[in-house]
Order: structure tokens, then C-alpha cells, then sequence
């Protein structure tokens, strides 16, 4: 494997100034012969590519390359690719003989052929890979005309990898018996195929930990790096304010001890509203810029929950050092924020801080609250370790209630889309407060403190974005794409076919709040309710750069309330969830102890940098270059890509945690009869859901023996040529078990009620029905 990807090549080569292939060799770490003749075969390659050019001096890169577009490829179990542009324009199909053997997840330079017209995308070919995605992978070993291959469990990787004939003790007839991971060795060139070795053999009779463990190997984190041997830095002990004395309270659902640290918080009530305190451990202020540790938090990227474990963000001495403890005094990075009583931010102030929890509220906790009678004289024997707090817990309750208002009168949409509470789900059930804002969100659950927190942290992260966008410090934030009316429409049919009542909009569309509502009121309103979130955008994000002209400060302050309502979210609060935070933290924490709070030292009034409209005061540079030079370097593409890559593999972990354990729970239903509810509808038949594990099988219309059904897309139904008998979503219905495959989490059902018959009325079969009928059902399965 090389030591070195095209991507990172390119990135030190610039269209001005040629660099010397000695220093290249020397930035890249290419000390032995072999790998600076792989760099040489590189430059030449890239070179006739007409992306460099070799001069005299050295490499320059070429900046007539308006035809190339960078991308991450997307490829389908089908077969189709596409290259989702890093410029975010519009996809570009990619024909499989185009690929040049990239894979899916691969980044890639494409090639515009013909641009896209009307519905139809544009064209290209990949003239080169940038980065590779897959150095590991989980597949099964199999024998083809007496040579050895893996075969990618993956369906969207489009390749077979050649193994030595040392591996072919690893393959058994029975695929599940010869599941392994794989090393790639060699990737695809030219006839030549992907050539690697069986790392590892795997099982699916290892139990719970031999699950997890082929999990992390689909995921590629079976294997991560150890942490650096590296000090940490000392906190910024000048102007600290000292909040040892506040009653701040420590929420936590969680009950795994590898779980991280939360963000502690403190609520009194205010004019009829609150001030609220939000303290994060001060993590960003022990990490230096640039240095190996940092490196290894941005590559590791995220904590992930495997249910009973977690994998952890930070290293035992990073979460050791900045862990919030109940009764110890440990530095934070904090904010003040005044809520009115309708749940709006009025007003924030960012400090360093010096803080002391007195009080863990856990689940039990709230559960014993909510039963407890308000004007009741003894406390139960649960929540006498929080009796002096019980005031400001229901504080917070009515604070998160406000907020939850607020949010939702501003358009976020509410779905009752739980995890399901199933044997070893452990932390998965609980609401992930840390997430990613996202535009739903589930209703607030009372007795859960890590729902009660999870408002919180999104005001204290619309603060910091408002804040730096208006002192127009570069930073990272977090938004969605644009909604696609289509798919919104899409759900808006199943809604009229099951003749739910909808106001759309003048354009003679719904909107995601209306098709929520109308949801919320039916009796199948979780399966509808799963449509309409496939149907929302996803989330991206994003460097939020200065203004590319000088503004005055002074100016943009009087149209602040129309810039807060379009203003991106800033996630800061938990570092030790989310690489994303730690960044985001750096920032405010240059800009509470480095930024400049007074034009020149002859002016004696210092401005409060972390307090709201102070920007209204400042007609000076804040930052030094220095400063925002480490800014710069934190924010660039590179690492943004990163994050988001990350944010998608752990939503893919847990998805895939979730949906193995639903299988692992219906394994012991085969061959029974369960109820199910509809949850889609497709030409090759119809998904149901079982209660209460709520895992999805599919029913394939094969198996609808009693008469030819057609797919009606329009209403979104199957119906019945001669019975004209219908299954479309929201029905009950009676289901067998009859398969369950617990590697690729699919279930495959039967209607109970149908008799196995021979006589299938053949006579009208047309093209399109057995094409449907051939369809397999994998391709499809949310699962």
C-alpha cells in the first residue's frame, strides 16, 4: 500500500511556485527508494493527465482544469454511479465501463462528458482516484473456476478480490461459515483485479460481542490507530470566572462507564423566563493546534455507541483530566443564556469557567418526579440525594418545554420515531443529545434527561453561530440541503390515499409540518411518520467563512433579528462526542483568551468579546493572523469532508447496531404468525413492521399466490387484477416469519393468510411484472 493518496499529492503542489520532488519526498515521509519511485510513477501519471506540469525547477498544478470536478462516488447494489460533487452541483452519472475501477465511498477527479439536460444528469468518466475508502473489508470467501476470492458483503462495492491459495482454508459451502475480513493488498489496475488476504475470520455464533465485532469491521473500526504519547496544555487560568458556588447539575441517562462527559447545566427563573447556564469541559484548551494528538481526535472523529460500550472520542488522559465529577472543581467553557417565557434567546455571554457539579439527575430521577404529587411533603427515598435541587430540575423541565415550543413554532418537525427498546439496545434508547441538530426531532420525553438536554444544547449552539457570524470569525456549521419537493410530494400521495386531510401551500404543495400533523393523528402514524423522515434532507457541514468584503460591524447590527432566523447552528458543547465540537470550541476559546477586546492599549474600556451585540462596539481586528491562520487550518475542506464522512459512519454503526439486534430478536419467530403494520409499498411487494421490536420485514409479491397484483405508484398500493384486494401502507395484517438473515438484517414474510397454490394466473404475465418478480428484495430493504 502506498504511503501517500493522489489527494495529498496534490495538495502540496500549487498552480504557483514549483516545489522540488526532494521536498515533496520530504513533506510526504518517503524515505526508502521503492516509495519515491511510486511518487515518480504519480507525478508522470498525473502529468499526462494534464493535472501537473514538470518544469526545470520542479511541479506546478495546472489551473486550466475547469473539466475536472472532485467528488465522492456513490455507486447503488444495481449498479449505478454517481459522483456527489464536492462543489455540491448537480450529481454526475458515471457508466460502469467510466469507473476506472473506483469504488463506492472513493474519492475521485471526474471528468465531465455531457451536461445534464432537462431531468437527465450530466455524464463523466473518472480519470483518476483521489483517495480510497476501502483499505478493509468484511465479505465471504468463495471458490470460481479453482481460484480464490472475497466477495464484498458490501453489494455496492462492484468488485471481487483475489486471495492467495494460503486462504482456502477459509472457505466452507456455507457462506455464513466463511465470513471473514479482508486487507486489500493491491487495488484494481488495468485486467488485473483487486488482490488481498484473509486478516481475520468472523462468526455469527460468537454472540453479542462477535456481532459487534463484524459491525466495527463493516464500519472500518476494528482496527483504529493508538493514541499519541503527547502532554497536554495547561488551561488559561486569567479571567476565569469562578462558578464554584452555582448548583450546576449534571444530567445523564446514560448508564454505560464508557459513556462520555455531558455538558453540566444550571436554570433559575427570570422575568417570567430563565437564565440558563450551559458549561462544556474545556477539552479544545488542553489540545494544541497542529500537534499529534490533535491529529489523532480529528482523524478518530466521533464516540460511538455500541449499545453496552462505547468507543470513546478521547484518550484515558484527555477524559480523565476534563471529565465533569460531582463535587470536583474542573474548568469549563461556558455560556449564559436568557430565555423568555416563550423559549426564545434573548440574550448569551461566553466565558471561561471554573465550575462544581452537586448533583447527577438520572433517569430514575425523572421517572420518580413525574409520579410525585406536586404539593406531596416527603420525598421519596429516590431523589433524597437530589432533594436541595429538586426546584431547579423542574426549572429545567419547564426551560426545555419553553425551548421545545419555540423550535417547533419555528418549523423544526416532531416525530415519534423512538429507538426500540430491545434486549442489549443499552444506551441506543436513550435520545442522543450531541447529534447533529437535525430538522425533526422526537418529542420531549420528560423523564429521559438526556431529552431534557438535547433543547438546550441546541440554543447554546445557535448562540455561538449567531455570535461568530456577526463578529465574522470563520467557523464550522451545520445545515441541510435544500428540500426536495418530489420526495416530499411522494409522501403527500400515501397521505391522500389513506384520505388524510392536507393544506398545502399556494403552490399546490405540502409542507413537512402539515404532513407531520396530519401523521400524528392516525393509528399507523409510526410508519407514516418513517416516510416523511426518508423524505427530509440530510445534513452537511460546512466552513462558514468571513465575508469576502470588509463590513462594519457597527452597520449589520440593526438588522440583527433577520440574520438570527437564517442563522446556522454551532456545535460546541460536547467535545467528547464530537470532533466537530472541538473544533468549534478552539474558536471561542481563541476568542475568549486571545482576541482583542480594545482598539489600542491607550483605550482604557475593554469590550466583553463573549457577550451578545458586542460587535455593535468594534471597528477593529479582533484576531491576530496568527490566530487565524490556527483558524484557517482547523476549518479547511479536508477535514470538513472528514466530518461529515464520520457523522455518516456512525449514523450507518448505529443503524446497522439497531437493525441486527431486531433480527437477532426475530430469529426466534420463524414460522410464526405475528401482526404487522404496512410500512412501504414497492413493485416487488410491500414491507411490515412487527411490533415491538419493530424490525421490517419484506413480503415479496411472489409470494401472493392468490391473485397477480399490480403496483399502482399513483396511490401507492398493490391491487389485485381479479380481487382487486389492496395492501397499501397503514394496513394490519397477519404475517409468517420465514427467513431471517441476520448478516445482511433482512426478514423475508408471508401473508398468513394465503394458501401455498400452483395455479398462478400466468396468462397475464407482462414484461413488467416479471421483472418485479425478479427484483430482488435486498436492493430495497431499509433494513
Amino acid at each position: 500500500m502506498m504511503l501517500f493518496t493522489v489527494s495529498s499529492l496534490i495538495e502540496h503542489i500549487r498552480p504557483q511556485g514549483e516545489i522540488e520532488v526532494k521536498k515533496l519526498e520530504k513533506i510526504l515521509k518517503l524515505t526508502k527508494k521503492a516509495d519515491r519511485q511510486k511518487l515518480e510513477i504519480a507525478i508522470n501519471a498525473l502529468s499526462r493527465l494534464g493535472l501537473l506540469k514538470q518544469l526545470d525547477n520542479g511541479i506546478i498544478q495546472l489551473n486550466d482544469t475547469d473539466s475536472f470536478v472532485e467528488g465522492k462516488l456513490r455507486c447503488s447494489s444495481k449498479g449505478y454511479c454517481f459522483a456527489l460533487r464536492d462543489d455540491e452541483g448537480e450529481d454526475i452519472y458515471i457508466r460502469d465501463q467510466y469507473l476506472n475501477h473506483a469504488w463506492n465511498g472513493d474519492r475521485v477527479l471526474v471528468k465531465v462528458t455531457r451536461e445534464g439536460i432537462r431531468r437527465r444528469s450530466p455524464e463523466g468518466t473518472i480519470q483518476c482516484i483521489l483517495e480510497r475508502s476501502t483499505t478493509n473489508l468484511l465479505g465471504v470467501v468463495d471458490k470460481q473456476e479453482d481460484e480464490l476470492y472475497a466477495l464484498p458483503l458490501d453489494d455496492r462495492l462492484l468488485t471481487i478480490i483475489k486471495l492467495p491459495e494460503a486462504d482456502s482454508c477459509y472457505f466452507q459451502e456455507n457462506p455464513e461459515l466463511s465470513l471473514v475480513e479482508v486487507k486489500i493488498d493491491k487495488y484494481p489496475l488495468a485486467q488485473f483485479p483487486a488482490e488481498g488476504h484473509v486478516a481475520r475470520p468472523l462468526t455469527l455464533k460468537g454472540g453479542l460481542s462477535g456481532d459487534r465485532d463484524i459491525l466495527l469491521t463493516k464500519a472500518s473500526l476494528q482496527d483504529l490507530p493508538k493514541p499519541p504519547r503527547c502532554s497536554l496544555k495547561a488551561t488559561n487560568s486569567a479571567n476565569r470566572l469562578d462558578l464554584t458556588k452555582q448548583p450546576s447539575i449534571l444530567l445523564r441517562s446514560w448508564t454505560s462507564e464508557s459513556s462520555p462527559t455531558l455538558p453540566a447545566v444550571h436554570v433559575q427563573p427570570h422575568n417570567g423566563g430563565f437564565h440558563l447556564w450551559v458549561h462544556s469541559p474545556a477539552i479544545a484548551e488542553r489540545v494544541t493546534i497542529g500537534n499529534t494528538l490533535e491529529s489523532w481526535l480529528r482523524e478518530r472523529n466521533q464516540a460511538h455507541c455500541l449499545g453496552d460500550i462505547w468507543i470513546p472520542l478521547l484518550n484515558k488522559t484527555l477524559e480523565a483530566r476534563t471529565n465533569f465529577k460531582l463535587n470536583e472543581v474542573q474548568e469549563s467553557v461556558s455560556v449564559k443564556l436568557e430565555i423568555d417565557s416563550e423559549g426564545d434567546l434573548k440574550d448569551w455571554e461566553f466565558a471561561l469557567s471554573s465550575i462544581k457539579p452537586v448533583a447527577e439527575v438520572n433517569q430514575q430521577h425523572l421517572e420518580a418526579i413525574s409520579t410525585r404529587k406536586p404539593k406531596a411533603r416527603t420525598i421519596p427515598s429516590t431523589l433524597k440525594s437530589i432533594k436541595e435541587e429538586l426546584d431547579q430540575i423542574n426549572d429545567l423541565i419547564h426551560c426545555s418545554r419553553a425551548l421545545k415550543r419555540s423550535e417547533i413554532q419555528a418549523g423544526l418537525i416532531e416525530l415519534d420515531l423512538p429507538t426500540p427498546d430491545i434486549k442489549h439496545i443499552g444506551d441506543l434508547r436513550f435520545v442522543d443529545p450531541t447529534k447533529i441538530f437535525n430538522q425533526w426531532t422526537l418529542p420531549l420525553n420528560e423523564q429521559d434527561p438526556n431529552s431534557l438536554l438535547a433543547p438546550v444544547i441546541r440554543a447554546a449552539s445557535k448562540a455561538l453561530g449567531i455570535h461568530l457570524n456577526r463578529l465574522n470569525i470563520q467557523h464550522l456549521a451545520v445545515n441541510y440541503e435544500e428540500l426536495a419537493i418530489n420526495s416530499l410530494n411522494e409522501v403527500a400521495k400515501t397521505a391522500l390515499a389513506l384520505d388524510l386531510e392536507l393544506e398545502l401551500t399556494d403552490d399546490g404543495n405540502p409542507t413537512p409540518n402539515e404532513l407531520a400533523s396530519a401523521f400524528s393523528q392516525t393509528e399507523c402514524k409510526r410508519v407514516l411518520q418513517k416516510q416523511l423522515r426518508h423524505a427530509l434532507p440530510e445534513l452537511k457541514v460546512f466552513t462558514h467563512k468571513q465575508n469576502d468584503q470588509d463590513t462594519n460591524l457597527n452597520e449589520i447590527g440593526e438588522t440583527e433579528t433577520n440574520q438570527e432566523t437564517t442563522i446556522h447552528y454551532a456545535n460546541w458543547t460536547c467535545p467528547a462526542n464530537h470532533y466537530l465540537d472541538i473544533t468549534n470550541q478552539q474558536i471561542l476559546v481563541n476568542l475568549l483568551a486571545n482576541g482583542k477586546s480594545r482598539a489600542t492599549a491607550r483605550h482604557k474600556i475593554q469590550v466583553n468579546l463573549g457577550k451578545k451585540e458586542c460587535w455593535s462596539d468594534i471597528t477593529w481586528d479582533i484576531l491576530s493572523q496568527s490566530v487565524q491562520s490556527n483558524i484557517e487550518l482547523l476549518t479547511q475542506e479536508k477535514y470538513v469532508n472528514n466530518i461529515n464522512l464520520g457523522r455518516k459512519q456512525a449514523a450507518d454503526l448505529n443503524k446497522d447496531m439497531v437493525s441486527m439486534l431486531q433480527a437477532r430478536s426475530a430469529e426466534h419467530m420463524v414460522g410464526q404468525i405475528q401482526k404487522a403494520t404496512i410500512s412501504g409499498v414497492q413493485s416487488y411487494g410491500f414491507f411490515a413492521e412487527i411490533s415491538p421490536s419493530m424490525f421490517e420485514g419484506l413480503v415479496h409479491v411472489s409470494s401472493l399466490n392468490d391473485d397477480w397484483y399490480e403496483y399502482r405508484s399513483r396511490h401507492n398500493k398493490l391491487v389485485g387484477r381479479k380481487s382487486r384486494k389492496v395492501y397499501q401502507i397503514g394496513d394490519i395484517l397477519d404475517v409468517r416469519v420465514l427467513k431471517v438473515d441476520v448478516l445482511r438484517n433482512q426478514i423475508d414474510l408471508e401473508v398468513a393468510s394465503l394458501q401455498d397454490s400452483d395455479e398462478h394466473p400466468s396468462d397475464e404475465i407482462d414484461d413488467r411484472n416479471i421483472e418485479s418478480i425478479a427484483t430482488s428484495s435486498s436492493d430495497e430493504n431499509d433494513q
